[in-house]
């Protein structure tokens, strides 16, 4: 694993150490863990008040898929399913998290693409909800690795195959630009999270440590890690599995979930 790139602002690193504290005691996670911030995989950071976790998926270094069902073809549902299908290699995992939205079912909604085949396809329609507050998009990985976010009539239009895909919505963040239709602050708060990316190579995975508004999720995004494009994966639901902190969400009845792993050697 590469060292995290100082991109963020110089006021972010300073916090670091308070925003482990924060999140420490905010909640029931277990100790920080021993990892430098050079080497760390996932880091707590805080924004306007907020504690955020943040995982980072390197390609040079790391493998990333998407899981939605297990061998007997139904949905795993759970990071400790997950956990169980992955049986030994689940001792590469570095981090996993859900990964868009679902119906009730179980079943993802909009474009899914796991290992280059297509299992569900690109959703331009209008409906209800936040998948549906265009403009919505598609986080994809390539053959190379390489992770991109785009709005989904742009994926529709330009994109290359899909080694894995995924279709949430809104989006965060669009050309370093916030979602025009997001409040800067709005009543409705949850335990979210998104995915962005700053570079060609990396990913930045987020979960907010406590409810947040979309509005500050977008603005941590783009303001504190410099993420170009963002999106929105879910909230209410958002579940975190990182060994590194000791951390595995228990929480039941998931849809498509990303699974970041070291590379094999």
């Amino acid at each position: 694993m590469r060292p995290w790139r100082p991109t963020l602002r110089p006021s972010a690193w300073l916090a670091i150490a308070a925003a482990w504290a924060f999140g420490l005691a905010a909640s029931a996670a277990p100790p920080a863990p021993t990892a430098t911030s050079a080497d760390a995989v996932c880091r707590v950071l805080t924004f306007e008040g907020d504690a955020f976790i943040v995982c980072r998926y390197d390609r040079q270094t790391d493998e990333l898929r998407l899981v939605w069902q297990g061998a007997d073809g139904k949905p795993l549902g759970s990071l400790p399913a997950l956990k169980k299908h992955l049986g030994e290699d689940s001792g590469r995992v570095l981090f996993a998290m859900n990964a868009g939205m679902y119906d009730p079912a179980q079943r993802p909604v909009g474009l899914f693409v796991e290992e280059g085949r297509l299992v569900r396809p690109l959703e331009r329609g209008v409906g209800q909800g936040n998948f549906y507050l265009k403009p919505n998009g598609v986080f994809w990985v390539d053959g190379a690795g390489v992770p991109r976010v785009d709005e989904t009539e742009t994926y529709a239009r330009d994109a290359d195959v899909p080694q894995w895909a995924t279709q949430s919505g809104p989006l965060l963040v669009t050309a370093k630009r916030l979602h025009p239709r997001i409040l800067a602050n709005g009543s409705s708060r949850y335990v979210r999270n998104a995915v962005g990316v700053a570079w060609g190579a990396e990913a930045f995975f987020v979960i907010s440590r406590r409810p947040v508004s979309l509005g500050r999720m977008a603005r941590f995004m783009r303001d504190e890690l410099g993420c170009v494009e963002a999106l929105y994966l879910d909230g209410a639901v958002s579940s975190l599995w990182s060994p590194e902190l000791g951390r595995m969400d228990r929480r039941k009845g998931l849809g498509p979930m990303v699974v970041v792993s070291k590379a094999k050697s």
